[in-house]
């Protein structure tokens, strides 16, 4: 085709409908339209011979020289804005179609999959990654390409990675970051993939880099706090970085910097502005007209590195932090840090020692760590290193030099310093001597160990993890929500609904139906009622049959009367015996077996009063219920007559959330009144009195005779209710001075 191009050069007519063949040919051979294997290599071959022809110089060079030169100055595409000359030339902008907006220096930028998972997902937890979407014949990336290169040419000095993916050549990395519109511009960051949502502004896209760093890169740093923050090499191991400035906020060069040596060195902030600051410029001598970076190891007192420089630039701070990002002695916390120090394979030339102190972290070993540390501070030659461990913290390692106080190592070869150390002028000379003779006679390194791997003190819990994990998660989940990336929430969205359902169709639906209403649907009453204690059929006629063997009854104290009668549920109901010591163990028997079959409804509780502890609390209810005290004919008795009542047998169906109660008052079998229900009030005080001698000679437990009847009518809704202002304490004194009701 593009020969056909070039020879149709002398007539205008032919060029033109080669022209436009070119074009149909081009978007016949898209890899997006064509499924051919070899469409992608003729789509090549036709946009080189496309550009050839869209650009005057490079047309006049094939034309002569037969190919292009594309090293040459002068010879590169110059864009879309070029015009007619002499001869009868096309020229993109003559059709007005954009392609990607993407010029030859976007070259070095292009990502392919393979490269971005070796290359920029290692290096963004080093350095965030601004990524930019792009594809062929696309109009919007034109619109941004300004912007974008503007952005490019300020991040990228400061330490941004720049990456750019065509979408229509890498559809396999597209679907790795989860994109599939152009335009669109990521950032990386800790190998974690966040999407650009906002107006492409430069301004926009800084603060988007900004926003992707973490929080707590760099601490401010006064008056009140440098102390403890020059003092933290103790516990993070690690040297201290203060920069002084005088604009309010930290530089994005700075947090770059602190981004990159996140693992090796402590960043702060001071701004010279502020006048909680001045002690600190006063006690460092700190010059005002340019930033100024401290560096600080085990002396917190005197910087062991200084920098100063108008217009820092990148590279002048990342030397500076790199050649001080350890202690003068740093301790051996894990493996990693051991390799970088204390390396096993070397060459001969660049071979280090390492001189290691095994000591520990009790305050007895302060003055031979601190010896120590001084002997490191004057012999600062480059061929040793001083490192020290926690015996308690590294066993493993401290068992291969025989529990000796101070071992020399090198490519798994070692040799003990006899006598220890304790920090002694003679300790001193004794290591000063064996340190002469090793960088003499290398042998001298007798001894030869296989070394454990270092226990690594800075790892987090394991909860840690799996709670910044999920925090990553679900911030992810909260972000595609925001932003309505469905495409990519429609598997987990499917999959919450589908729980969802579940969860509605077998729990929710099953506890409503368990749980009832407060009235279920009437039932009939039976006709002719047992006379007998053990009636099937009266144990039948409950709601839902009992789930245990057994009834549950909870004794009402001052810990349980809250929550089983003032904060009850709403449309629970606690069926309350009240008994006395005497009575207890044969009212409580009889209780269980009447309200057992009840027992299964999940609605009613069961609860018994000691009216010895509590004596006062029911003739507290009646007095709050008049129409209670009338059906039990209370008018002769207290808290009315002052006479002391025998409450024993009663029950009282007690709805804490309504304030109603409903009374069965205890009868006697074979009397010649057998209408023991609450709603009867034929019975008056004195018959009960008259008929209370012969009640001695029955047993207790009759008074619960026609309880069974009692609970169905409950059931069924049909009992009076009384209702009450308000639920009494347990400890009131009497009727007359009880407390304020409990709501």
């Amino acid at each position: 085709i593009s020969g056909r191009f070039l020879s149709a050069r002398k007539s205008g007519f032919l060029l033109v409908w080669a022209f436009f063949k070119c074009l149909f040919a081009l978007y016949s051979r898209h890899p997006d339209k064509n499924n051919d294997p070899g469409a992608e290599d003729m789509f090549i071959k036709i946009t080189k011979s496309y550009e050839i022809l869209g650009n005057v110089e490079r047309r006049a060079n094939y034309d002569r020289y037969g190919q292009m030169e594309e090293n040459k100055q002068g010879q590169h595409q110059q864009g879309f804005n070029r015009h007619f000359h002499n001869s009868f030339y096309f020229d993109e902008s003559f059709f007005n179609f954009p392609r990607s907006g993407r010029d030859f220096s976007d070259s070095k930028y292009l990502l392919d999959h393979a490269g971005f998972n070796s290359k920029v997902l290692p290096d963004s937890f080093k350095r965030p990654y601004l990524i930019k979407i792009t594809s062929e014949w696309c109009f919007a990336c034109v619109h941004i390409e300004p912007v974008w290169r503007e952005t490019v040419q300020e991040l990228e000095p400061l330490g941004v990675g720049i990456g750019i993916v065509d979408i229509g050549y890498e559809r396999r990395l597209a679907n790795q970051l989860g994109v599939h519109d152009t335009p669109s511009i990521l950032g990386v960051v800790n190998g974690r993939v966040t999407v650009f949502h906002y107006s492409v502004v430069r301004e926009h896209l800084r603060q988007f880099v900004e926003d992707l760093l973490p929080q707590r890169l760099v601490e401010k740093v006064t008056d009140k706090n440098y102390v403890s923050f020059l003092g933290s090499w103790h516990v993070e191991n690690n040297p201290s970085v203060l920069l002084f400035d005088q604009v309010p906020a930290v530089p994005l060069l700075y947090k770059l910097t602190a981004f990159a040596f996140k693992d090796y060195v402590r960043f702060g902030y001071v701004d010279q502005g502020l006048t909680e600051t001045s002690r600190l410029l006063h006690q460092f001598n700190i010059n005002s007209y340019a930033p100024t970076m401290l560096l600080f190891k085990e002396n917190t007192e005197q910087p062991a590195d200084i920098i100063q420089a108008k217009g820092m630039k990148r590279q002048i701070m990342e030397e500076f932090v790199s050649n001080n990002k350890y202690l003068c002695v740093p301790r051996l916390v894990n493996q990693h840090l051991f390799d970088e120090l204390c390396p096993i394979k070397q060459f001969h030339r660049r071979r280090k020692y390492c001189v290691l102190l095994i000591t520990g972290e009790e305050p007895g070993f302060v003055p031979g760590n601190q010896a120590f540390l001084t002997f490191a501070s004057s012999n600062t030659k480059d061929v040793l290193r001083f490192t020290y461990v926690y015996q308690r913290q590294q066993q493993p390692l401290c068992q291969v030099s025989n529990k000796h106080m101070l071992c020399l190592q090198c490519k798994a070869v070692y040799r003990s310093v006899i006598g220890g150390w304790n920090g002694s002028d003679d300790d001193k000379t004794r290591l000063h001597e064996q340190l002469e003779l090793l960088q003499r006679d290398p042998s001298y390194l007798s001894y030869d160990a296989t070394l454990p791997e270092l226990n690594n003190e800075l790892a987090p819990m394991f909860l840690i993890q799996w709670i910044n994990a999920a925090y990553d998660y679900f911030l992810q989940i909260y972000d595609d929500l925001l932003f309505s990336n469905w495409r990519e929430m429609m598997p987990i969205l499917s999959l919450i609904f589908s729980a969802l359902f579940i969860l509605f169709g077998t729990v929710i639906i099953q506890a409503f139906s368990d749980s009832g209403e407060e009235k279920p649907p009437p039932k009939s009453k039976p006709k002719n009622p047992p006379k007998t204690d053990d009636s099937p059929g009266r144990a039948n006629t409950s709601s839902r049959p009992p789930k245990k063997d057994f009834v549950e009854v909870t004794e009402l104290t001052n810990i349980t009367y809250i929550s089983n009668l003032v904060k009850l549920r709403p449309g629970h109901i606690n069926v309350v015996l009240v008994l006395t010591d005497a009575s207890k163990n044969a009212l409580l028997r009889k209780y269980a077996k009447e309200v057992f079959s009840f027992s299964g409804t999940q609605t009613l509780h069961f609860s018994f009063l000691n009216a010895d502890k509590h004596s006062q609390w029911m003739p507290s209810i009646l007095e709050s219920c008049p129409t209670a005290a009338r059906a039990l004919g209370d008018e002769h008795s207290s808290p009315f007559s002052g006479r002391p009542r025998d409450f024993t047998g009663h029950v009282l169906a007690l709805n804490g959330h309504k304030k109603y109660f409903c009374l069965f008052r205890p009868v006697f079998t074979g009397d010649t009144d057998t209408g023991g229900e609450s709603s009867s009030s034929s019975s008056s005080f004195d018959e009960g009195s008259r008929r209370k001698s012969r009640a001695t000679s029955l047993e207790v437990h009759h008074k619960l005779d026609r309880l069974g009847l009692w609970m169905e009518r409950l059931m069924e809704g049909t009992l009076p209710r009384h209702s009450v202002p308000g639920w009494p304490g347990l400890d009131t004194t009497s009727p007359s001075s009880s407390p304020a009701p409990q709501n």
